[in-house]
């Protein structure tokens, strides 16, 4: 079982509009509605491709019931904390002229120190039987920079693997506590390691302690860096159209997905993460795989 852990859940909302032209007025039909937040993106790729996950998150005020209404329509397993907070919502605007995808996310609220605590003996209870920890998503305001950093010690204490998928002070703590695999995109990296060169900011993460960096790089694929060896790339022959919102986060459970069956072999890692990522792109909502990743995987071209 895959624990993934998303602090910051969103209710994801995706509109749909024949163009998208800034400044004027649009209409749209009724959105489609989800539970969203990168963690629950991450546990519903891993249960579309036959992995059992666990996804544990927070909910709060009417949004939240939503949220949790819609978890339990999935029958996507969860646990949700109760907060004070209202859950956050997130929208998507997907030009269906372009095929380009515009979102605008609400920063959330931030939890109380009892709600924080609930948090935490709740990802140490569910660690026993995990076999992958998941920490992904933004934190909430005033959150601890070292929530990430203390899933990483807590899944290290149960010899659990864990994947970081977060951006500046969380990120390199993160990577400080020993995480197994950090994911940053090209922006989140050079804004968490001041280094534009993604090879450079990913040798930073690694000094500080990270197993290993796989980094997104949009249309040019993704890289991985280990301790050992010369950078991996992996890309697509040519570049997909779609909604990119969940594309890092199906890299994510891929990455997940291969730890928790026992591989670790960074070119395995970057194959399945890349060809996952581009099969997100070609879905409609952000938490889904187009049919098509298995023979996305097969026409990989790797460097």
């Amino acid at each position: 079982m895959i624990l993934t852990v998303t602090p910051n859940p969103a209710l994801d909302l995706t509109y749909r509009v024949s163009a998208l032209q800034p400044g004027e007025t649009h209409r749209a039909g009724p959105p489609a509605v989800r539970a969203g937040g990168k963690g629950l993106n991450v546990a519903r790729v891993i249960a579309q491709t036959g992995g059992r996950a666990f996804a544990l998150t927070t909910a709060g005020g009417p949004s939240g019931l939503r949220l949790a209404d819609d978890l339990e329509a999935s029958r996507l397993p969860a646990e949700l904390i109760p907060v004070g907070s209202p859950t956050r919502s997130s929208v998507a605007i997907v030009d269906e002229a372009t095929g380009e995808t515009t979102v605008v996310n609400e920063t959330g609220g931030p939890l109380t120190g009892a709600e924080w605590t609930a948090l935490r003996e709740a990802v140490t209870r569910l660690t026993l039987p995990a076999t992958c920890l998941v920490g992904s998503g933004s934190l909430p305001p005033d959150a601890p920079a070292t929530f990430y950093a203390e899933l990483v010690a807590i899944a290290t204490a149960h010899g659990v693997p864990s994947v970081v998928d977060a951006v500046g002070t969380a990120l390199l703590l993160a990577a400080e506590a020993g995480a197994h695999v950090v994911k940053p995109n090209r922006r989140e990296l050079a804004e968490s390691t001041g280094h534009d060169d993604p090879v450079a900011g990913a040798r930073v993460l690694l000094d500080a302690g990270a197993g290993l960096v796989l980094v997104s790089l949009g249309a040019d694929g993704m890289l991985a860096v280990a301790p050992t060896g010369e950078p991996l790339y992996a890309h697509l022959p040519e570049p997909l159209t779609g909604n990119a919102t969940g594309a890092g986060d199906a890299a994510v459970a891929a990455v997940a997905s291969l730890l928790a069956s026992g591989t670790d072999d960074p070119a395995a890692l970057l194959r399945r993460a890349t060809a996952w990522s581009g099969s997100a792109v070609l879905a409609p909502l952000a938490g889904e795989l187009h049919p098509s990743y298995p023979e996305l995987e097969a026409r990989l071209v790797t460097g």
